[in-house]
Formats: C-alpha cells, sequence, structure tokens
C-alpha cells in the first residue's frame, strides 16, 4: 500500500467527492504534494456555517467559479480543505465534520486524532 496515499486511521484513502470533483489534484483525493501549499488533506463536509466562515477569511466556496470549472459549494457537499483553514475554523467553533476515511494521514501532522475523531462525520 502506497503510503502516501493512507487515511488518518492507517488504511487506503478513500474518494471525497467526485461530484463536484474536489482534491489539489482534482481526482476526488484529499491528497497532497509538492505542488499544493495549501495542504489540502481534510476531507470535510460543508455547513451553513463553516462556508459563511470561510467566505469571512476571504475564501468564498459558495459562489460558483465557472472559469475554474468550480460548481460553488452547498452544505452537504463534501470537499478538500486546509488542514490550516480546517484547525482555524475548529478554533473559531465553526468546523465542520469531516470523513476520517477520506482525510489523508498528513493532517495528523497538524493535529492529534483525538481531536479528528470528535468531528467524524
Amino acid at each position: 500500500m502506497d503510503k502516501n496515499l493512507l487515511n488518518v486511521l492507517g488504511n487506503e484513502l478513500q474518494p471525497c467527492c467526485l461530484d463536484p470533483i474536489t482534491g489539489f489534484y482534482r481526482d476526488g483525493l484529499c491528497k497532497t504534494g509538492d505542488q499544493d501549499i495549501g495542504t489540502h488533506v481534510v476531507c470535510a463536509v460543508m455547513t451553513p456555517e463553516f462556508l459563511e466562515y470561510t467566505k469571512s477569511k476571504g475564501n468564498d466556496l459558495s459562489t460558483p467559479r465557472p472559469e475554474w470549472q468550480f460548481p460553488g459549494l452547498k452544505p452537504g457537499d463534501k470537499w478538500c480543505l486546509c488542514i490550516s483553514r480546517w484547525l482555524e475554523a475548529e478554533k473559531a467553533g465553526k468546523a465542520p465534520q469531516i470523513v476520517l476515511e477520506a482525510t489523508h494521514q498528513k493532517a495528523l501532522e497538524y493535529t492529534d486524532f483525538e481531536t479528528l475523531l470528535e468531528y467524524k462525520h
């Protein structure tokens, strides 16, 4: 098993979402690499509170951007988030739930498993 494709449970990384297609590499997986300076490793389930929070921080995920083939997200959609934004939202009480099976193990370099488990979808 490719250690670069393991989730926080130590198993094979599962797809986060294919419609809309997510991931830094737009392959449905919350995996990261050298080009991904944001470390998009958290598979999160969007909520109205989080979408408003991230918009207030300058990252509008709810508005469609056809020029980027981005449909805009709505509550219930799953999306690969930057670990830093998720942690920021968690401290602010706005963090969305996450799908552990689709959250890359690299997240554990930034936070502990117990914290992630609290937000299990």
